[in-house]
């Protein structure tokens, strides 16, 4: 029977970071993943380049059944702890927009410098290890590991939620939460694509791999990013952004030319270019493929003197305040993050610990913590991961 003072459950970003504060800590530490690498999510990450953190990560930027709970850890360890260290192994980074940090090489530099701390820390790592079984043992825990009993004084959860599972993601951190008695908040698909009803679907679909820049409502939140029409429906950070305040039955509105008055523009252009096409006049406002949909949605042909001003009203409100309502989205397989996970009631915020079982710890991703688009999430995985570094 193998010992280990900590048991950690999952090789991401969460994981081997609280691996390593575990280790530097003198605590004996083994993680174990059933993926045959480490750090997958942060591989993908960023187009191969992981948006490691973003400067301006506060708890403003997360959603959680109780807004305060991150509020410690990320104050614990903050960007420039996480940027410290990238530093120390000589990574190169850039600021793209908005805070966001990214690899001026590949992803890849990051998991290995987490490999190297983990190394330094002495912490031993077993990939492709399935957990077949775990119950309390004592103070402790029993874990059934590929047929290999183990024990451990504490155990962290870190294997993150359902998103991607293509990549091995499942549902296994909220399971352990349910067997130990710990509430888990209802989860759902998070930084996802929104996807059209049928019909609208055939009207836009020539739009597919059209992008421009918007502002996204959903009631009084807003994201102003980039926007991408899809063989699907719509796509784009600001729409991976807004997806994780919407709710079936929810309508979205889309400002498609942000800082233009377009019911000025269009009468205007009524006065000064009268003999122009609507649809030509429409391109001075948004992509020429969009621009003619819109006309011909509105019932707007000939020329833009031709336009009465009701017209010319349907026409700016299209453009300034789109509105639809989505069917969906497409769900965990492209999902960046999963909303909700385990209740933050049942936790102690300072060290992720649960309140009613001691030793046992959930931390990044299967917690109801979820981040923004850019970052924010990287940022809760190390900083919650450390909290509990400290305490494991």
């Amino acid at each position: 029977m193998e010992q280990f003072d900590v048991v950690i459950i999952g090789a991401g970003a969460a994981g081997m970071m609280c691996a390593i504060e575990a280790g530097k800590r003198g605590r004996s530490v083994l993680v174990v993943d059933h993926a045959k690498a480490p750090g997958e999510k942060i591989r993908i990450s960023g187009g191969g380049r992981c948006n490691f953190t973003n400067i301006h990560a506060t708890a403003a930027n997360f959603l959680s059944a109780n807004p305060k709970f991150c509020v410690s850890a990320l104050r614990r360890y903050r960007p420039r702890d996480f940027i410290a260290l990238v530093e120390k192994h000589a990574i190169a980074y850039h600021e793209k927009t908005l805070g966001q940090l990214f690899c001026d090489g590949s992803a890849m530099q990051i998991i290995t410098m987490l490999l190297t701390e983990m190394k330094a820390a002495g912490c031993e790592l077993r990939l492709e290890t399935s957990v077949e079984s775990l119950e309390r043992d004592g103070e402790g825990f029993l874990l059934a590991l590929s047929g290999r009993d183990v024990r451990c004084q504490s155990l962290v959860v870190a294997c993150g939620g359902k998103s991607i599972p293509k990549m091995g993601a499942t549902g296994f951190g909220y399971d352990i939460a349910r067997q130990f008695g710990l509430g888990v908040v209802e989860t759902r698909p998070a930084l996802v694509p929104l996807t059209f009803e049928v019909k609208a679907l055939e009207r836009l679909t020539p739009l597919s791999g059209v992008a421009l820049d918007a502002v996204v409502h959903h009631g009084k939140t807003k994201f102003r990013e980039g926007m991408l029409f899809t063989h699907r429906g719509l796509s784009g950070p600001s729409i991976l952004q807004i997806s994780s305040y919407w709710r079936e039955g929810d309508e979205i509105r889309v400002d498609m030319a942000p800082g233009v008055d377009a019911l000025a523009a269009l009468k205007t252009a009524r006065t000064t270019t009268p003999r122009r096409s609507v649809s030509t006049v429409m391109a001075t406002l948004l992509p020429q493929r969009v621009a003619q949909i819109v006309s011909d949605d509105e019932g707007a042909q000939g020329n833009i003197a031709d336009c009465s001003d009701k017209v010319l009203g349907r026409l700016a409100t299209a453009v300034n305040a789109w509105t639809f309502k989505p069917v969906g989205s497409e769900g965990y397989r492209t999902a960046e993050v999963t909303l909700g996970g385990v209740d933050t009631n049942d936790l102690d915020s300072r060290t992720l610990q649960a309140k009613a079982v001691p030793g046992l710890f959930f931390i990044g991703e299967v917690v109801d913590v979820t981040g923004w688009l850019g970052g924010f999430n990287f940022q809760w995985a190390w900083a919650s991961g450390w909290s509990a570094g400290q305490s494991v």
